[in-house]
């Protein structure tokens, strides 16, 4: 019994290291690349650079649109993080709480909304950021961004806010204490976990999204970190040092944010498996 234990621990312990590896490697290859020349790159791929190549970076910083690019990037995921995390956990939390027929034909509207691919309502969109004003500039994907997560956003919040106690809320009711007061000031922080897991899921995607940038936002001008790079592809031949350059400065930030809400990340994808 000991023996067959001991086997299946070691095969769970050698897939785990397989997959982590398998994910470990693509971000290893592409920081350690980053800083080659693009001959070096060329000539020997999979080698340790010689020498810490930094031109990329600077000929990215001071001779390109990317520095705006990293503004429009960090714009389009701050904000609509931000408008996400005040306004998705308020209407989970009405859902839950508001269990009335109305309220469950909107819940169920919105998960219908998760079933539909973005490409099949693309040029529909299109045209009506177009006819509303908003094609160009970073207001229409910010506004598709918040509209698009209500869904996925909602699910999490309705199975979480079912395990915390209605004799909290009661009580501060009793207190005095108002419907948006006893939300942002007892509900809210207890659903901290859980908008971690969605600011991390939700972040990493607009951050890394290339459609919708290159759908709304003009052509010709700065667009966001992920369609710049794109830039640097060509049909016969591409920059490879400034490709990894960029997405070398496009991964930092995703790591930094992950590694720090990771505790909470986990968190909350365990205590939403185990709610409802």
């Amino acid at each position: 019994m000991q023996t067959r234990r001991r086997i299946a621990e070691i095969s769970l312990f050698l897939i785990t290291l397989i997959v982590a590896i398998l994910f470990f490697f693509p971000i290893f290859y592409n920081l350690m690349s980053a800083f080659k020349s693009n001959a070096e790159i060329m000539r020997d791929a999979v080698a340790f650079p010689k020498t810490l190549y930094l031109d990329s970076f600077k000929y990215l910083l001071t001779e390109t649109e990317f520095p705006r690019a990293i503004l429009n990037s960090l714009i389009l995921t701050g904000v609509s993080i931000v408008a996400q995390v005040l306004i998705i956990p308020m209407a989970g939390y009405a859902i839950e709480r508001r269990n009335v027929r109305w309220t469950r034909f909107i819940f169920v509207y919105f998960l219908a909304g998760m079933m539909i691919p973005f490409q099949a309502y693309m040029i529909p969109l299109f045209k009506e950021l177009r006819m509303l004003g908003l094609y160009g500039n970073l207001a229409g994907p910010i506004f598709i961004y918040v509209a698009g997560a209500v869904g996925f956003g909602c699910l999490l919040y309705t199975s979480f806010v079912k395990g915390i106690p209605r004799e909290i809320e009661e009580a501060a009711e009793i207190d005095g204490c108002s419907r948006y007061g006893i939300f942002w000031k007892i509900v809210f922080p207890l659903l901290g976990p859980v908008t971690a897991s969605m600011v991390v899921l939700n972040g990493l995607g607009i951050w890394n999204d290339f459609l919708m940038p290159m759908l709304v936002l003009p052509s010709g001008e700065a667009k966001t970190m992920v369609v710049e790079i794109y830039r640097y592809i060509g049909e016969f031949s591409s920059r490879w040092d400034m490709i990894f350059a960029g997405t070398a400065m496009s991964v930092m930030p995703v790591l930094i944010v992950f590694i720090s809400l990771q505790k909470y990340f986990v968190k909350g994808i365990a205590s939403g498996a185990t709610k409802g």
